[in-house]
C-alpha cells in the first residue's frame, strides 16, 4: 500500500472466476444429466469444484480486507453500492414469481375451475408451521441486529452468542420447510398454483440456506477477531442479506400462505 497513491484496490489476477464459471457449467448439465440419465458424476464434480473455489475465492478476498488493508473507506463504499444493486436485482427475481402468482390468482382461468386456489388443489393450513416458520425467521431478524449492535460496540461475546442463535434459527427454518413440503397435500405438478407455492417458496429456502452459510462465516471471522467497531463490512452485508430474506418471507407468507389460501 506505501507504493500506492490512490486509496483504491486494483484487484490482482485471480482463477477463481474462471473455476467459478466452470463449477457452475458443470453443475447446471450435470442437473440436466442427473434428470435424464441418473447419474451423479458431472453434478459431484461441479459442486467439489465449486465449494474449493468459495473456499480459496473467500479466503483471498478475507487477506486483503483483514490483514493487507486493501479495503479502505472508499473500496468498502463501492462494495456497499455493490451489495445494494445486488439485493436490488434479488427483489426483481422475486417480483417475477409474485407476479405470476397474482397474475393466476386475480383472474382464475376456466382451466383452473375459475376459483382460487385452483380445483382440486388442498392449500395448506397458513395458521399452524407456515406461521410458525415466519416467527422463527423474524426471531433471526432481531438476533442478527443484536449481534450487529453488539459488534458496533464492541461486546465480542455477545455478537458470537447472537450470531451463532441467528444461524440456529435459520437451520431450524429449513428444517420446518423440509417437513412442510414432505407433508404437503400437492405437488410441483399440480396447476399452477403448486408451480408457484414450490418455485417461490424453495427459491426462498435456497436464499436461507446461502444465508445461513454466509452467516456461518461471519461466525467464524468473529472467532478469529476479524472484525472491528468500525470495520465489518462482511457482516453487514451478511446482515441486510439475512433481513432481505425475512422481508421477502413475508410477503411470501402474507401472499401464497394467508391471502393465497
Amino acid at each position: 500500500m506505501s507504493a500506492q497513491t490512490h486509496p483504491y484496490h486494483m484487484v490482482t489476477p485471480s482463477p477463481w472466476p474462471l473455476t467459478g464459471a466452470v463449477a457452475a457449467l458443470l453443475m447446471t448439465s450435470g442437473l440436466a444429466v442427473w434428470f435424464h440419465f441418473h447419474s451423479y458424476t458431472l453434478m459431484t464434480l461441479g459442486t467439489i469444484i465449486l465449494v474449493l473455489t468459495v473456499y480459496q475465492w473467500w479466503r483471498d478476498i478475507v487477506r486483503e480486507g483483514t490483514f493487507q488493508g486493501h479495503h479502505t473507506p472508499p473500496v468498502q463504499k463501492g462494495l456497499r453500492y455493490g451489495m445494494i444493486l445486488f439485493i436490488t436485482s434479488e427483489v426483481l427475481f422475486f417480483l417475477g414469481f409474485f407476479w405470476a402468482f397474482y397474475h393466476s390468482s386475480l383472474a382464475p382461468t376456466p382451466e383452473l375451475g375459475g376459483s382460487w386456489p385452483p380445483a382440486g388443489v388442498t392449500p395448506l393450513d397458513p395458521f399452524e408451521v407456515p406461521l410458525l416458520n415466519t416467527a422463527v425467521l423474524l426471531a433471526s431478524g432481531v438476533t442478527v441486529t443484536w449481534a450487529h449492535h453488539s459488534i458496533m460496540e464492541g461486546e465480542r461475546k455477545q455478537a458470537t452468542q447472537s450470531l451463532a442463535l441467528t444461524i440456529l434459527l435459520g437451520g431450524y427454518f429449513t428444517y420446518l420447510q423440509a417437513l412442510e413440503y414432505e407433508e404437503a397435500p400437492f405437488t410441483i405438478a399440480d396447476s399452477v398454483y403448486g408451480c408457484t407455492f414450490f418455485v417461490a417458496t424453495g427459491f426462498h429456502g435456497l436464499h436461507v440456506l446461502i444465508g445461513s452459510t454466509f452467516l456461518a462465516i461471519c461466525l467464524a471471522r468473529q472467532v478469529r477477531h476479524h472484525f472491528t467497531s468500525d470495520h465489518h463490512f462482511g457482516f453487514e452485508a451478511a446482515a441486510w442479506y439475512w433481513h432481505f430474506v425475512d422481508v421477502v418471507w413475508l410477503f411470501l407468507y402474507i401472499s401464497i400462505y394467508w391471502w393465497g389460501s
